[in-house]
């Protein structure tokens, strides 16, 4: 993300930092999350670091625009948002159509690992409207729907730019 060509910091305050580490340090400890490390998501970033980065960008919404959340729902369920636990990009007929079918994987896969509130599964289940029909009913679930897809175009885009750089050295060189 970008303002005037230089890049838009999003931080936290001290203490939402704290509760945001404490809530990612839970899920990690209690679940399958940071075996998608090993997986890329969009560009060059992993299906983990995707998923923190959605998490810490909807806590960032909520806190910016005072949206009134419960906290834990939002960061869990945007942590577990992409929680399939597979490699997408493998040549492979049950990934043909990830995109749409993804987020019930994810949700089967968190509902294995933990006990989801009513918000946590319809942030998981429905983050992929508009491409999945059936929209949110929570707003801690649009909030990481609207993450995810800031989150997924800016993951997608330097993966572009890095690609577009190596190209134009190729030929400049």
């Amino acid at each position: 993300m970008s303002r005037n060509g230089k890049k838009m910091q999003i931080k936290l305050e001290k203490e939402d930092e704290r509760r945001f580490r404490e809530i990612l340090t839970e899920v990690c400890r209690n679940s399958r999350l940071l075996s998608s490390e090993h997986f890329i998501q969009h560009g060059t970033t992993s299906v983990f670091r995707h998923s923190v980065a959605v998490a810490y960008v909807s806590f960032y919404i909520a806190r910016k625009y005072h949206v009134r959340v419960r906290e834990k729902a939002l960061i869990r369920g945007a942590l577990l948002h992409d929680y399939f636990l597979y490699d997408w990009h493998e040549k492979d007929a049950s990934h043909k159509w990830h995109g749409f079918f993804h987020a019930r994987k994810a949700l089967r896969n968190a509902m294995e690992d933990f006990e989801l509130s009513e918000i946590e599964q319809d942030t998981i289940a429905r983050h992929m409207f508009p491409l999945n029909p059936i929209p949110p009913r929570h707003r801690e679930a649009w909030i990481v729907c609207l993450a995810d897809k800031i989150c997924s175009g800016g993951e997608t885009a330097d993966g572009f730019l890095n690609w577009l750089d190596g190209i134009m050295s190729m030929i400049l060189s």
